[in-house]
This record gives structure tokens, C-alpha cells and sequence, in this order.
């Protein structure tokens, strides 16, 4: 179906991002659930040497741990939201943005790239699709990052499990995606090569979306 220019959508992808993502955070006043155990789990998995970083990774993590450990024990950052709001937060992006921008991204191939369709606030297929996906990858740069902080806080190592490695590789083809996007110009070979990658790498995400779920279960 195809929409009018100027016709406005009532809801957008980040929009659904910021409800999921930050409406956790406007109820500080929600009983806590029980403290967690702060077993720590050795999470097996990881298929990338990671080790080789983790002291330099680590540093940088403790620089903005104390300030969480601070919120959990003062009771401003609930149990629950510490454990699993980077999940929800990451996972909104990967169904939300990701998702629908890999379906604008496959009608523009298919040759619908000027189709204006739903929640793309007037823009067509082929302009919405770099936009979404841009701001997936700069939104799981920094949702990366907040993963690792908040796995400190609770007291398990990072970079030791398949969620990780995956995590690496999923932003590192992704980078390699942005800029074979900023490139191909109208190249055929160069276009099909982005539009089967990039459906790869949401595989990908996905696998890694279930081994964060996994993790998020082990301890």
C-alpha cells in the first residue's frame, strides 16, 4: 500500500525503542524482585581469543561500574532491570530496527524503493533503510558497551562467553556493511553481495540474541 507524502505514521520503530528501552526507568517506585546470587558463572562458548583484549576492555568497564554498583545498592537501578535491560533494550532494536529496516532494505532491491510504506514518517523504502540501519548499529555500539557494564556489575566476567564473540562479529560485519552500503553505488554485484550480507549478519544477531538469553539464564 502506498501512502501519501505528507502522511505522518503513528508509530516508528524508534519510538517503540524508547518506550521498551527507557519506560522501566520512570518507575524507580516498583517493588524490587529478591536480590540475585552472586555466583559467578564461567561461561564457556567464546570462539573469539577475546582474552587478548579483555584487560584493556575491563579497564575501560570499571571506570563506570562503581556508579552502577552505586544504583543497585541505593536501590535506584531495580534487580530486574540491572539483569535483563540490556536485553530488552538491544532485543527492541533488533526486531524493531533491524528488522523492518531489512524489509525496506529488500523491497528497495526488489525495485519498490520509492514505495512510502508505514512507520517511515513520509520517507520512501530506499531512503528510511540507511537510516534505520545506521542508527541499529550505532544504538548496538553503544548497547555493546552497557552489556559489558552491566555484567560487571553483577559480578560475572565478560568476554567469556558465545554472546560476546558474537557480539564482536555481529558489529564488526555490520561496520563492513555501512561502508559497502556508502559505496556500491548502483553496482549490481556490489548490491547483491550487501543484500545477502546483510541478511546473514540479522541471522546472525538472532543467534546472538539466544545466546544472550542464555547467558542471562546461567546465573
Amino acid at each position: 500500500m502506498v501512502f501519501a507524502p505528507r502522511s505522518k505514521a503513528v508509530l516508528l520503530p524508534c519510538a517503540i525503542l524508547a518506550c521498551i528501552s527507557f519506560a522501566p526507568m520512570t518507575f524507580t517506585g516498583i517493588a524490587q524482585s529478591p536480590t540475585r546470587t552472586n555466583r559467578v558463572v564461567r561461561h564457556a562458548g567464546a570462539f573469539l581469543p577475546l582474552e587478548l583484549v579483555e584487560p584493556a576492555v575491563t579497564s575501560y568497564v570499571e571506570i563506570w561500574t562503581p556508579m552502577f554498583k552505586a544504583a543497585v545498592e541505593s536501590g535506584l537501578a531495580p534487580d530486574f532491570l540491572v539483569h535483563w535491560g540490556h536485553g530488552a533494550a538491544m532485543g527492541t532494536v533488533l526486531i524493531a530496527m533491524g528488522g523492518y529496516g531489512t524489509f525496506l532494505g529488500w523491497q528497495t532491491r526488489f525495485g519498490n524503493g520509492a514505495t512510502l510504506y508505514p512507520l517511515t514518517l513520509g520517507k520512501t523504502a530506499a531512503e528510511m533503510h540507511p537510516v534505520l540501519m545506521g542508527g541499529a548499529l550505532f544504538l548496538f555500539f553503544l548497547g555493546g558497551q552497557g552489556g559489558l557494564i552491566l555484567l560487571a556489575t553483577q559480578g560475572q566476567p565478560i568476554l567469556q562467553s558465545a554472546h560476546s564473540s558474537t557480539a564482536v562479529l555481529g558489529l564488526g560485519l555490520m561496520a563492513i556493511q555501512a561502508s559497502l552500503g556508502l559505496t556500491m553505488g548502483n553496482a549490481p554485484e556490489k548490491r547483491t553481495v550487501h543484500a545477502f550480507l546483510g541478511t546473514g549478519i540479522m541471522v546472525l544477531l538472532s543467534v546472538h540474541m539466544y545466546f544472550g538469553l542464555n547467558l542471562g539464564n546461567s546465573f
